[in-house]
């Protein structure tokens, strides 16, 4: 059986330490310039560097994504910052375009390369092209089946790796490869700056007939026909293991640390338990789809694994988030004795009920017993976001373990 690599995705330094501590095996991010997260907060090289310390330090790849479809302007940015690179010493590249790709592998010939999902890889023909090009794995459209990859795998050479998603949000356009942000917005989402109007709400009128609503709207406010579920494969860790996948990548390098912690620690046990006994994956099914709806998505789907998806894969009629829980901040190391230390991200008081999530994948529930301010100074709830706090939960909390709050009923 082919080692199975679980790949988070990181949007900042912090993140990045999340997703090492609640089980990745490899993390990817976006330096400065050259990936497709523009709006993300991505990282400075000092960062990058401390980045891949603290990874490598647990065992743990750093991946950087350098995967925009270029213009002749960002060629000769990009070679300057594949030259950044050969100090930093990231362990592969995620690129896209094959102009970038030869400035790679000029400038970093000794540097693993991965190829994005942007660059439609959907045929075993495409994989052996990169690979005699020199791309260490490739990374499968979003639009291929279970079928079709099991069938690359056997017509690939076996060191050759395949990438896929298992979790995350759904383009509407092929492989992501979207026009409809630079139509709008001017701003190009093969550049890194999709405002991603497939989120949007929309009503359709046929030309000739202005203000007359086709028949596909659902409701007098229009709808989201663009608006795709989210792509989980939790209940299906058995077929990506035997279709050949090497690496089974997480989408969200603009998620919060709890939605990083979340999956990363689901989908870690569930591939942990199928190795060690199917029979242990089967008994603890429930769980894995218990803990995976406490991170916000869309509602859930298979995507294309098994098959076209059909009218039941997109949300015609909103496009919220269930939000099942609340990220009220991850435990930093304190110096005050019995005191949790965070960087408070939501509201919440003296007295409510919430969750410790721990990387071994317990959960306490706790009550807020008190809150202090940096100085020392009592208060009775935390409502301004970044403030640094101290709280009182009555029990022993460690760095990384993050505080959530539940929101069911």
């Amino acid at each position: 059986m082919r080692k199975t690599e679980l790949l988070i995705p990181a949007g900042s330094l912090d993140v990045l330490k999340t997703a090492v501590i609640y089980g990745a095996d490899a993390v990817y991010l976006g330096g400065e310039a050259f990936g497709l997260r523009a709006k993300a907060k991505n990282f400075t090289n000092e960062e990058i560097k401390e980045g891949i310390a603290f990874a490598h330090e647990k065992g743990v790849k750093v991946y950087i994504t350098a995967n925009i479809l270029a213009h002749n302007e960002d060629l000769s940015g990009v070679e300057a910052y594949f030259e950044e690179l050969k100090e930093i010493r990231p362990d592969a590249l995620i690129i896209s375009d094959p102009g970038v790709f030869m400035i790679a592998k000029k400038v970093l010939p000794d540097m693993e390369i991965h190829i994005s999902t942007q660059a439609n890889n959907t045929n075993y023909g495409t994989y052996l092209f990169w690979y005699q090009q020199g791309a260490k794995r490739v990374v499968t459209a979003r639009e291929l089946s279970l079928a079709e990859i099991k069938e690359i795998r056997s017509r690939i050479p076996e060191d050759m790796e395949i990438e896929s998603f298992i979790h995350g949000a759904m383009c509407i356009s092929y492989s992501g490869r979207c026009l409809l942000s630079n139509f709008f917005t001017g701003r190009d989402a093969n550049q890194g700056a999709c405002t991603h109007p497939c989120r949007w709400k929309y009503s359709i009128v046929e030309e000739t007939r202005p203000g007359e609503y086709m028949p596909v709207y659902e409701n007098e406010r229009g709808t989201y026909i663009f608006n795709s579920k989210d792509l989980c494969m939790i209940e299906h860790i058995p077929e990506m293991i035997d279709a050949g996948i090497d690496s089974f990548k997480i989408e969200g390098r603009m998620k919060t640390a709890l939605y990083v912690a979340t999956v990363a620690r689901t989908y870690r046990k569930a591939i942990d338990d199928y190795l060690k006994d199917p029979k242990l994956y089967q008994d603890n099914l429930e769980w894995y789809k218990s803990e995976i709806g406490k991170c916000t998505y869309r509602e859930f789907t298979t995507g294309f694994y098994f098959g076209k998806p059909d009218s039941t894969t997109q949300i015609y009629d909103n496009n919220t988030y269930v939000k099942n829980y609340t990220y009220l901040g991850t435990a930093e190391p304190s110096d005050r004795e019995g005191l949790v230390r965070i960087e408070q991200k939501n509201k919440f008081s003296v007295g409510e009920e919430i969750e410790i999530m721990k990387p071994d994948g317990s959960n306490v529930p706790v009550t807020v017993k008190a809150i202090y301010d940096e100085e020392g100074n009592q208060q009775e709830s935390a409502p301004h976001p970044k403030q640094i706090l101290y709280v009182d939960l009555g029990t022993e909390v460690n760095p990384f373990d993050i505080l959530r709050r539940s929101e069911m009923e």
